[in-house]
């Protein structure tokens, strides 16, 4: 990968019975980026599936990857990407599933701990560090007394999916902005009120 690409994951289950989950939004924002690149996604030997390309002409390239294991085994197939694609941890931007966040929101931050998301945390660890830049999609808190784990792997209401492509769109957005003006850039623009 050159100096100026980019190793952007998306978190997810595999498999058609968890495609439409919540935790598996990272990876629904990928494909919402390799749609607007024109990319397809191929089988890579590291445990994923990736696609390459620009998202605008003349832009930053983009290595976007979706492991094929579970979600709490991402460590893995990310580490190996990183060493395949010598990709530094400043480059490295992980999409994913945020309890801690509302529907329909998008945050964005550098490093920190993994809040219970055990894919952050099998990636931390697979890293040996968990300063990766995260895009954080606010899927909610579960209702009621459900279960977070049960929540997660629910496929989004008929309400939310009313809303989800503005969101996709959204987190999309921010990984472009994140990779062309910077961290403090993108943060400015999604951490303000709308």
């Amino acid at each position: 990968m050159d100096s100026e690409g980019w190793l952007i994951v998306g978190l997810g289950n595999p498999g058609a019975t968890y495609s439409g989950n919540r935790h598996n939004v990272g990876q629904m924002v990928l494909d919402e980026l390799a749609g607007r690149m024109r990319a397809s996604f191929r089988t890579h030997k590291a445990q994923a599936l990736v696609a390459e390309g620009r998202a605008v002409p003349g832009g930053p390239r983009f290595v976007l990857a979706k492991p094929s294991t579970y979600m709490n085994l991402s460590g893995k197939p990310v580490s190996a990407l990183v060493r395949f694609y010598k990709t530094p941890v400043e480059r490295i931007v992980v999409v994913h599933d945020e309890l801690d966040i509302p529907f329909d929101e998008v945050r964005l931050k550098r490093g920190g701990g993994h809040g219970g998301h055990n894919g952050l945390r099998d990636i931390a660890v697979a890293l040996g560090t968990p300063d990766f830049t995260r895009i954080r999609v606010g899927i909610g808190r579960p209702p009621g007394r459900m279960d977070a784990a049960d929540y997660v792997l629910r496929d989004f209401s008929g309400e939310e999916r009313k809303a989800l492509p503005s969101l996709l769109s959204d987190a999309a957005d921010a990984v472009e902005l994140l990779t062309t003006d910077g961290l403090v850039a993108a943060q400015q623009r999604f951490h303000s009120p709308r």
